[in-house]
């Protein structure tokens, strides 16, 4: 099971971590919420758990807690930019549908 990041993403996690002046890198998780069932969940991190599944792309980590790995597996993480908005884009083949929000998901 693996996720993978675009150079967007680790370019942005990078530079954040940076100015933040520590970190252990990123979680990405699932959580149950929204209309559809699933939210993603992504927060920096200062440290990794023992059971978390690590990836690591040019220097930059990502934890995954082995119930969200099910849920995330083949999973890219993007970070985008469209006219002023901005932000992290799962590119997630496990989805089946999605609200119409956008917010939350089901496999």
């Amino acid at each position: 099971m693996a996720i993978s990041m675009t150079d967007a993403a680790v370019n942005h996690v990078a530079r954040f971590l940076e100015k933040r002046g520590h970190g252990a890198g990123i979680r990405v998780g699932v959580r149950t919420s929204g209309c559809s069932g699933m939210a993603y969940v992504l927060e920096f991190i200062d440290q990794v758990e023992d059971e978390d599944q690590i990836f690591e792309f040019d220097g930059v980590r990502v934890a995954v807690d082995p119930k969200s790995l099910v849920y995330l597996d083949g999973t890219e993480l993007d970070f985008v930019k469209e006219g002023l908005n901005e932000g992290f884009k799962f590119n997630n083949p496990n989805v089946s549908s999605e609200c119409g929000c956008g917010e939350s998901f089901n496999v």
